[in-house]
């Protein structure tokens, strides 16, 4: 029987597929070190620009903030404006009110009553005064409903007092001020 020692042989094929199991494990590991590099560079990229879409993104808003900041002090200015015209025109349709109030306020004074306040506040007239009796005081208050601009008497208090040693009834009445239908259409079509 002739003997071989294969003990080489293994040696030798041990070695070639220890070889061969490292420069498959290197390789390996180089194609997992481009993968990653590759993946990372890609990631990268995307995330760069979405940074730079991001940025563009943030300096539109902070444009658009600025505009809605002066868009709402632009409607702060018109709203003072318009409060300001609203003011002008009613002072407008009521300019003459007051020569139209104390003009009726005269004519329809009886003989008798002599007036120590008028107070107007609003859309609202108080009257204190002095009167001779109590009757003067209702022939002014049915004077005064008759009146184009005066509205709604209301007498608030009548008493007795004394004035310069004669006996005088003390009034305070309130009237509303209401101007005449024609003025109005007339006002609106100004």
């Amino acid at each position: 029987m002739i003997r071989i020692n294969l003990l080489p042989h293994r040696e030798l094929k041990r070695r070639e597929r220890r070889q061969q199991f490292y420069a498959v494990s290197g390789l390996m590991v180089v194609l997992g070190l481009v993968i990653g590099v590759l993946v990372h560079t890609v990631i990268g990229g995307y995330i760069e620009r979405q940074e730079r879409k991001n940025e563009i993104f943030k300096a539109d808003i902070a444009k658009l903030d600025k505009e809605i900041a002066e868009i709402k002090r632009l409607r702060e200015q018109i709203d003072a404006l318009v409060a300001r015209k609203q003011v002008i025109e009613a002072l407008q349709s009521n300019r003459a009110q007051t020569v139209h109030v104390l003009n009726e306020l005269a004519k329809r004074m009886p003989e008798g009553i002599y007036l120590r306040s008028v107070k107007q506040q609003g859309p609202r007239i108080t009257l204190v005064g002095y009167a001779q009796t109590n009757s003067r005081v209702s022939h002014l208050m049915r004077s005064l409903d008759e009146s184009p601009y005066l509205q709604h008497p209301g007498l608030v208090e009548v008493k007795a007092a004394t004035l310069n040693n004669r006996r005088v009834s003390e009034f305070t009445l309130g009237i509303s001020i209401e101007q005449p239908k024609a003025e109005e259409e007339t006002g609106a079509q100004r």
